[in-house]
């Protein structure tokens, strides 16, 4: 069962995020000696769920509700039409024909491999993108979505995408808001859900309602308290459409985690998606 899901237009998604992310600096480390020059061996290291390992955890999660499967790595070549008004949902964390994202992913592909099977798509996934329509992507188009992702670089081109659009500002969200591995699972769930557009269920404003019942603790705040009242604003946008009106990718999921006190996202987890069981060991 592919789990019904997604964000809300998110057109310039990524321009969007950048101007309304406030970063907060990340805190050198103090030493006596003089600070060395930049390299790869002095590179910041990644210290929540941008650690390799938590973000293939991450990756599970999000897989276990939008595949039901914590396979996440098999769905490079998922494609097909939920019925959710976004077009066809694609790939491993549903780029969608009617969202702005699968032409972002196509577009970037393009330019990294012109001449890719998915490139002739090009003026129809323009002409489709905002509606639910398939004209001019059928009949082959899942055919040929399937063949490239037989390809590394289209996977690698996913990877990118997920990475620029989803993650990496979630992530940084996350870092400038204190929150631990945990919280910022919570915001890249979320936003892969409900993208980051001006629309009142948005990643932003999800945050946006959460701060006016708690603080995160960047500000102050209470970690848990912070949390528990972000997942309050998620629940809340969720089921503001019928699509999105199974909460449990919340309830037994991240409720569960944040009960525990498991603000790291630590292994051994157990969780239930719409009904199903999951274990990372």
């Amino acid at each position: 069962m592919f789990a019904p899901h997604r964000k809300s237009r998110t057109v310039a998604v990524g321009a969007l995020l950048g101007a309304a992310l406030i970063a907060v600096p990340v805190a050198a480390h103090a030493t006596a000696a003089p600070a060395a020059p930049a390299t790869a061996s002095t590179a910041v290291k990644a210290t929540g769920l941008d650690d390799p390992a938590k973000k293939d955890i991450a990756m599970q999660i999000v897989s276990s509700a939008e595949n039901s499967s914590l396979d996440w790595k098999a769905q490079y070549k998922y494609i097909e039409d939920i019925g959710d008004g976004r077009g066809y949902t694609a790939g491993i964390i549903g780029f969608c024909s009617g969202t702005g994202d699968m032409l972002d992913l196509v577009e970037y592909y393009t330019q990294v491999k012109p001449g890719n099977v998915l490139a002739k798509y090009l003026p129809a996934l323009r002409k489709v993108d905002g509606s639910d329509s398939h004209q001019g992507l059928d009949p082959n188009f899942t055919k040929d979505w399937a063949k490239a992702a037989q390809d590394g670089e289209f996977k690698k081109a996913q990877d990118h995408e997920r990475d620029r659009v989803y993650f990496d500002p979630a992530v940084k969200q996350g870092k400038s808001d204190g929150v631990g591995t945990l919280g910022q699972f919570m915001y890249y769930d979320a936003i892969v859900m409900h993208g980051d557009g001006t629309d009142p269920t948005s990643f932003r404003n999800i945050r946006k309602r959460a701060l006016s019942k708690a603080k995160p603790p960047a500000q102050g705040g209470n970690e848990t308290t912070w949390l528990n009242a972000f997942l309050d604003a998620r629940v809340w946008a969720m089921k503001q459409e019928e699509a999105h009106s199974d909460t449990s990718r919340v309830d037994t999921a991240q409720r569960v985690f944040l009960k525990k006190g498991n603000l790291n996202l630590d292994t051994p987890l157990d969780w239930k998606v719409y009904g199903d069981s999951f274990h990372i060991g």
